[in-house]
């Protein structure tokens, strides 16, 4: 499966609970303590660190502290980059996330890598139809299938014209917690990686999206591991495939709660596909209601010509 061996990560400077996003997004916890913002600029440096000692590449963008941006930790939401030179600018459903999008980081990724075009969806926000990167879709690179559960923060058609315009094939579904609440992000019960899927089939309600779900990741030659609904409220869902640069085994990324959330038999079957790398992330997890994923945007780019 192609895997990036680059990803971007911004480091925040305005972190906190997000009211606006809070509304969709039910795993976000408020806490006060003091140090907050010490202690979520050291787990961010530490997963940084974590990652380059793995032999990731990692692009560290630093954020602006005007205008504030609580959710700017999370970039793979705003935008996705493609093998073919393409950087993909989504609608983002919170109005304070919108500013997330900083040509800075355009450009910044333009001096190093050859974007060749820059497809900017954001427009369908006066439209309140919203589509938030991959956090929206499960990009499966090799077998170009997409998979993305629809939620307020991920809309149909948009999803589809995104598959279409890509050349993917569109798998939608709805996936809802174990209140019955829809699941605002697809990448909170799902990932897949090399040879394997992670993914909430509970919460797949619907018995023929469920079958199309399982029958598509099967005939891609996919290993199935399900997760329960409790396991996704600790992020076990949150995962991400990576390469070293240098090549070797394949790392799946994910948080520590997330890793220790896993049952044995669990982390075997991952195993068998690629390395677990736990990041320690608790407070940007508690608060920001993301995890470990939803702080790596990928970097498919070309490299720029000399």
């Amino acid at each position: 499966m192609p895997l990036a061996n680059t990803v971007l990560m911004v480091r925040p400077a305005s972190f906190g609970f997000n009211t606006e996003t809070a509304v969709s997004n039910h795993y976000q916890r408020q806490l006060t303590a003091a140090g907050l913002t010490a202690q979520v600029l050291a787990e961010f440096d530490a997963a940084v660190a974590t990652l380059r000692g793995r032999g990731v590449r990692v692009r560290v963008f630093d954020d602006a502290p005007e205008p504030a941006k609580p959710d700017a930790v999370f970039p793979n939401n705003w935008f996705s980059t493609h093998a073919d030179g393409r950087l993909l600018l989504y609608p983002m459903c919170a109005p304070n996330r919108r500013a997330e999008r900083q040509p800075e980081l355009i450009a910044a990724l333009a001096r190093e890598f050859d974007v060749r075009e820059v497809v900017d969806l954001s427009a369908t926000e006066q439209e309140n139809r919203f589509l938030e990167g991959t956090g929206s879709i499960i990009f499966d690179h090799e077998h170009r299938v997409a998979y993305a559960g629809l939620s307020p923060r991920t809309d149909a058609a948009l999803f589809e014209q995104v598959a279409e315009r890509l050349g993917y094939r569109p798998v939608a579904f709805r996936a809802t917690d174990a209140r019955g609440q829809e699941i605002y992000h697809t990448n909170v019960m799902m990932c897949v990686g090399p040879g394997v899927a992670v993914v909430c089939l509970d919460s797949i309600a619907d018995a023929a999206e469920l079958a199309v779900v399982v029958a598509s990741l099967t005939a891609t030659g996919h290993e199935i591991v399900d997760i329960s609904q409790a396991q996704v409220c600790q992020f076990a869902g949150n995962m991400l495939a990576l390469e070293p640069a240098a090549g070797g085994q394949p790392l799946l990324v994910l948080s520590q709660q997330a890793h220790d959330a896993l049952t044995p038999t669990q982390r075997q079957a991952l195993e068998h596909h690629a390395k677990l790398l736990p990041l320690v992330i608790p407070t940007i997890e508690t608060v920001g209601g993301g995890s470990a994923r939803c702080m790596l945007a990928e970097i498919f780019l070309p490299t720029k010509p000399a």
